[in-house]
């Protein structure tokens, strides 16, 4: 071990030095001791000064990390209350919140158990409206019907109780409910019988009527006859001699008159004295024919009640066809027609026209046999009467 190693440095220092010139002679000197071996020329000793610089390291390393993790240890911890604060908060406010959601929770319960005990009454309720709005419906649809059957077989008002039934069936088509089939269908019957009547023209016939009321003011009566106008005296000519033909008579015409004899002249004035004799004679006498000979001897006051007479029976003929009473429309239309043809001049073509008119209204056909509507009033009825 304690043998030096072959380093040429120690090697140098331990050869002996080369000889130098003589000098003077000097005290001898002290013998030399050989250096003890360095610290860092053993690997050990280099081994366990990196172990020990590496420790250090390490031990400073770790120390930071420590100081590190402490430090980051503290901030989490520190942000860890904080969060447990905002969570106690939280927690707090959330129990808050929860009691209050169960008050209102247990408000909304009571709120929802009115609400569905008011929802059944309303059902119940709307269940009753309804029965009853039906009951109204029909009991109205049962009214409606029973009036126009009244009108039907008391004044024949075919078309009133047409649209009555078509008002029924529109009302009952809203509903749309299939109970109501069997009344819609005994109404649609009674709607076919009313469509396949025969239509009575009663607003011609009743046009007619007023058109011959309004001529009756112009009609002239037996009573008003008027003497005949006088006829203009025809003078007779005296003759033309015998040699003028017809082709000279306009030129005759035109000439002056010759001279007439005095026989001539007598005999000219004496055949036109009679003749205007004869005609004022025919007008003093006129002989007529008449069936009624007091129609002739109506007075003004008496003529005027004949007119308004009949123009009431006219006015009664058409009440008549309005109500379809036939019996007393053509009672009435035959008194008419027997009181133009007693008190007025039947030879007048106002007459003539007047009675034609009547004629025409005459042949009209005013009663018809209209059905009844039982059938849709026993259906609305055995309906209503069902439990």
């Amino acid at each position: 071990m304690n043998e030096l190693p072959n380093n040429p440095e120690h090697a140098n220092v331990a050869a002996p030095a080369p000889a130098a010139p003589a000098a003077p002679a000097a005290p001898a000197a002290e013998p030399r001791v050989p250096d003890a071996p360095g610290l860092f020329q053993k690997p050990q000793n280099i081994a366990i000064l990196a172990l020990a610089v590496l420790l250090a390291l390490q031990t400073w390393s770790t120390h930071s990390r420590f100081n590190k993790l402490r430090e980051d240890v503290a901030r989490t911890l520190q942000k860890d209350s904080a969060s447990n604060a905002e969570t106690a908060q939280l927690v707090r406010d959330t129990q808050e919140t929860a009691k209050e959601l169960q008050v209102k929770v247990g408000v909304l319960e009571n709120r929802q158990a009115e609400s569905q005990s008011q929802q059944a009454a309303l059902e119940q309720m709307y269940q009753d409206v309804s029965k009853n709005r039906d009951e109204w419906a029909l009991s109205e649809i049962e009214q409606v019907l029973s009036t126009a059957s009244q009108q039907l077989q008391l004044a024949g008002n075919v078309q009133g109780a047409l649209i009555a039934l078509q008002n029924a069936d529109r009302s009952l088509s809203r509903s749309d409910k299939p109970q109501f089939i069997t009344i819609r269908r005994a109404i649609a019957r009674d709607i076919d019988k009313l469509k396949a009547l025969p239509a009575v023209d009663q607003a011609g016939i009743a046009l007619r009527l007023d058109n011959v009321i309004s001529q009756i003011d112009a009609l002239p009566l037996l009573s008003d006859e008027k003497p005949a106008e006088p006829i203009a005296p025809t003078r007779v000519n005296p003759p033309a001699r015998a040699g003028a033909g017809k082709a000279a008579a306009p030129a005759v015409a035109a000439a002056p008159a010759p001279a007439l004899t005095l026989g001539q002249r007598v005999t000219a004035t004496w055949r036109n004295w009679s003749q205007e004799m004869w005609d004022d004679m025919r007008q003093l006498i006129r002989v007529r024919t008449v069936d009624t000979p007091e129609a002739l001897m109506l007075s003004p006051s008496e003529s005027y009640f004949v007119r308004e007479n009949l123009k009431l029976r006219l006015l009664n003929a058409r009440l008549a066809l309005l109500s379809r009473n036939e019996g007393t429309f053509r009672d009435d239309l035959a008194t008419a027609q027997q009181m133009v043809l007693k008190y007025f001049d039947t030879k007048a073509r106002s007459t003539q026209t007047v009675q034609g008119l009547l004629r025409q209204v005459q042949a009209n056909n005013v009663s018809i046999d209209v059905p009844d509507l039982s059938e849709s009033l026993n259906a609305v009825r055995n309906y209503k009467s069902k439990p």
